[in-house]
């Protein structure tokens, strides 16, 4: 359901012709990171590093600082964009095919754990560290093979190392004493309620304790245990049970442990809403259409998650075409039958004029699409305080 803050600015924003529109609550967004904080109090609960890849927006990583530890970037360019807007965030640096021009910007704006994708990357950075009198504390990822049926994305392939090339990073780390193993990051799904995720995480305990035992590491040990946490698109108000997953992962911890978590979508997609209105209304072959300003070039989550967006609709009683009581496909301005917003999904009246607020829009909306295709006018952006 729309807030009154966002229902406000919409009709503001129409009257000034600057629709469509992201708009994102930041005293929403700060709500609900704190309750996610506190859910996560438990002695021996994770550590929250924010994924900026969800929405590196500067203003919502600003609004996350109370409430995170630290913040995960995936590219050069999100290093020096997240350090610029948080100049002492503490920062991890993810993500696989890592330049050397990326490794050594890591080095010099000070990230305090590089997550190492392959043996080949941990080489390079040990040649860098060594060329620059540094050192450089790091993180190995693994990718476990087990069973990930069901879940909306299984992070497979190019991400991390099997156990068994991860193995061959022993002999690069014993000759490389610049570079400091400090534990073990994996990210193996993404869409996985509370129950699965703990589980998950038991299984990345399991495998990276023996693995540090095997090696002889010992001190203090590190286990990120990535993102993933599921966000219903279907259902906005279904959140995930963060205090259950706090309290269950904080009780599989050992003593010495730190724990890290690498939430991104789940922490900044309630925040954001798409606003737009509809420019014509029009039956075809049997199929009504809403025909929106914009389209999914600057929302593309719809067409990459293939679901109906949530939406909500505020009538502005025109006199232009309208439908009532029928199933309505809401789609966009692009010349391709892909750019669909939600699919004959039910409404009760929709018409030329009226706005439309797309919830669930503050995670991989602008920042994951295609801006210039067919060069539609870029939207506008707003950051409600309060």
């Amino acid at each position: 359901m729309i807030t009154r803050p966002v229902q406000d600015h919409v009709q503001a924003l129409a009257g000034k012709g600057e629709l469509p529109a992201f708009v994102y609550d930041l005293a929403a967004l700060r709500e609900h990171a704190a309750e996610v904080k506190a859910a996560l109090s438990a002695p021996g609960a994770p550590e929250i590093f924010y994924a900026a890849k969800a929405n590196p927006d500067a203003p919502i990583l600003q609004a996350l600082v109370p409430y995170v530890d630290g913040i995960e970037v995936a590219s050069g360019g999100e290093l020096a964009h997240v350090r610029q807007a948080l100049p002492d965030a503490r920062l991890a640096f993810g993500g696989p095919g890592k330049t050397d021009d990326e490794l050594r910007l890591a080095l010099d704006l000070g990230v305090e754990r590089i997550h190492v994708e392959s043996p080949y990357e941990l080489s390079r950075l040990a040649d860098i560290a060594r060329a620059s009198g540094r050192e450089v504390d790091v993180l190995l990822r693994v990718n476990l093979a087990g069973d990930r049926s069901g879940v909306a994305l299984a992070m497979s392939g190019p991400f991390g190392m099997d156990p068994d090339l991860i193995d061959s990073c022993t002999a690069i780390l014993n000759n490389s004493p610049q570079v400091r193993l400090r534990g073990i990051h994996a990210h193996l799904a993404s869409g996985l309620d509370a129950s699965a995720m703990v589980a998950q995480s038991a299984e990345i305990f399991a495998w990276g304790r023996a693995w540090l035992d095997s090696i002889g590491h010992t001190g203090p040990r590190e286990f990120n245990l990535g993102g993933g946490m599921a966000v219903d698109y279907s259902t906005p108000d279904t959140r995930f049970d963060w205090k259950q997953y706090g309290a269950d992962v904080a009780a599989l911890a050992e003593p010495g442990e730190t724990l890290r978590i690498e939430p991104g979508r789940s922490i900044s997609v309630y925040a954001g809403w798409y606003l737009t209105e509809v420019l014509d209304v029009k039956k075809a072959h049997g199929q009504w259409y809403a025909v929106l300003r914009g389209g999914t070039m600057h929302i593309r989550t719809p067409v990459t998650k293939q679901h109906n967006h949530p939406f909500d609709v505020l009538t502005r009683n025109g006199d232009g075409p309208a439908v009532a009581g029928e199933p309505v496909t809401l789609v966009g301005q692009l010349c391709t039958p892909k750019d669909v917003f939600a699919r004959e999904v039910p409404t009760d009246h929709i018409a030329v004029g009226d706005l439309v607020a797309f919830s669930m829009s503050g995670a991989y909306a602008w920042n994951i699409s295609h801006h210039d295709f067919l060069m539609h006018p870029k939207p506008t952006f707003h950051y409600l305080e309060g």
